[in-house]
């Protein structure tokens, strides 16, 4: 969990020292509480947590730089359905990067300790890019029901300024819908407990610490959070509805089962997103009586668990991404 210290009230206060379950820490200044981590209830096990956590990351780094290497080096897979896995790729990086570094130095180096500017800024990235990743999800969808629906027509509607237009029209909703978040967040002012219940700085997590009514940032984040995963969620569920009758419309098995295998990677991706952030949401608002320790690992598990698993599935069930990857191996066995 992340420690902030209580707001100090006057100048010679300000760098007293401020005790929490996990750790001491200083705060800076009267306004700024930096958190810090720790999993309370877990702390026999928190050596494997750590090393669990780090493979995960390692494979989430290595998977999605794979992806984005294979794409690059291969003009055949220049196409809106790998340029879009390409932005999944990137914003998987960024998020699994925005988490996992600092987590890690708390569990190895006991690094109990973040500035508040650091943690606004990991806050907004974690955030930013988690809204990014599920308007990607949508535009995947969009591609896969224009490649099944109507074909004839893919190239010529879905070309790549439509796809670089879609791209900067995902990019600025995440960035505009989460910029209010930190600057909601410095606004409160601080004096209650120095712990924030999340192994990271979390929104809503931070602001409960404050000494006032919150209700602005408690509002708005559960506006945005309905707004986004219910728009994205009845977008996606459109699209498929109208690829699932375009399958059944087919006139063999073979040729349904074929249609239906070129975007079942993209339905793994997207209950690999959603069960675990769905999941999340519901423990946080309603699993009141769960012990904290669960509450922790599957806000953890909503965002770092994604990352990995997506390399994955595109990797394997994507034949032109595997067939690639595999080309590449066989051709540096050859060489050696």
């Amino acid at each position: 969990m992340y420690g902030t210290c209580r707001r100090q009230h006057s100048s010679s206060e300000l760098d007293t020292f401020c005790p929490t379950q996990c750790q001491i820490t200083t705060q800076p200044t009267s306004s700024t509480p930096p958190p810090s981590s720790c999993i309370p209830g877990l702390e026999m096990a928190h050596v494997w947590i750590s090393i669990l956590f780090c493979t995960m990351y390692i494979i989430a780094i290595l998977g999605n730089v794979t992806i984005l290497f294979i794409v690059k080096m291969e003009p055949n897979l220049h196409g809106p359905m790998y340029y879009f896995l390409c932005m999944l790729a990137i914003s998987d990086l960024v998020l699994s990067t925005a988490i996992l570094p600092k987590m890690l130095a708390i569990f190895w180096f006991i690094s109990r300790e973040i500035n508040f500017s650091a943690c606004l800024t990991q806050m907004y990235f974690i955030h930013c890019f988690s809204v990014m990743e599920s308007g990607i999800l949508v535009a995947m969808a969009f591609d896969r029901y224009v490649a099944i629906c109507n074909p004839l027509r893919h190239s010529t509607i879905l070309t790549n300024p439509l796809v670089a237009k879609i791209g900067l029209a995902v990019v600025l909703r995440g960035g505009t819908l989460i910029l209010p978040y930190p600057f909601l967040a410095r606004r409160w002012p601080y004096c209650r407990t120095n712990i924030i219940p999340h192994s990271y700085c979390e929104h809503i997590a931070l602001v409960k610490l404050a000494c006032a009514d919150i209700r602005v940032s408690s509002y708005y984040s559960l506006s945005v959070a309905f707004l986004v995963t219910g728009l994205d969620v009845f977008f996606i569920t459109v699209s498929y509805i109208q690829i699932l009758r375009a399958i059944f419309s087919l006139p063999t098995r073979d040729a349904r089962v074929k249609t239906f295998v070129t975007c079942g990677s993209h339905i793994f991706v997207i209950l690999a997103s959603y069960t675990p952030a769905l999941f999340s949401f519901l423990m946080h608002r309603f699993g009141h009586n769960v012990a904290l320790h669960f509450h922790i690992i599957i806000a953890n598990v909503y965002l770092v668990v994604p990352p990995m698993v997506h390399p994955i599935i595109y990797g394997m069930r994507t034949k032109e991404i595997w067939d690639r990857l595999c080309h590449k191996y066989k051709g540096k066995g050859k060489h050696l």
